[in-house]
């Protein structure tokens, strides 16, 4: 175990439990959906065919869950950071660990701003590196039920 890992744990453990952040505000386009439709080769008609999608309960296209999903990186990071940054001293990098649960709870319809809530719900040391879990909650604004939520891991290795 690394001294840096073993300091920034107990900085990490003082806040265990506490809302981290929320995001700006961010609008899911048509050209956004249309790209991840592109990339994951998905291209149902509910998320690329404006036309169709009329036809539906939506009334319109929605986003793709997991382009949804995909977007946790970039809605963390236009997130405003905490005030104190010392629980990243020493760190070498950090990497997406996994998920233990993930529901994709109310559509995102075209158009519709989201943005993300989260709480850090756990902190573990493990050896040089800590695994937190962060409760993710992707909110659509006017709307009273989250688009997504998901209990994020993360590992962050520390030199």
């Amino acid at each position: 175990m690394s001294e840096n890992a073993q300091k920034a744990f107990e900085i990490w453990k003082s806040v265990e439990g506490q809302e981290e952040t929320t995001s700006d505000w961010m609008v899911m386009t048509q050209d956004r959906i249309n790209q991840f439709a592109d990339v994951t080769e998905d291209h149902q008609f509910i998320h690329v065919d404006p036309e169709k999608a009329k036809a539906t309960p939506f009334g319109t296209t929605i986003a793709h869950g997991f382009l949804t999903l995909s977007l946790l990186t970039h809605l963390d990071a236009i997130s405003p950071k905490p005030s104190d940054m010392s629980r990243y001293a020493g760190v070498a990098m950090g990497v997406n660990y996994g998920f233990e649960k993930v529901r994709f709870a109310n559509p995102v319809t075209v158009n519709s701003k989201i943005r993300l809530h989260s709480t850090l719900t756990k902190v573990e040391l493990k050896g040089s590196a800590i695994q937190t879990t962060r409760h993710m909650t992707v909110e659509i604004e006017g709307q009273e039920k989250p688009a997504l939520v998901a209990d994020w891991l993360t590992r962050i290795i520390y030199g």
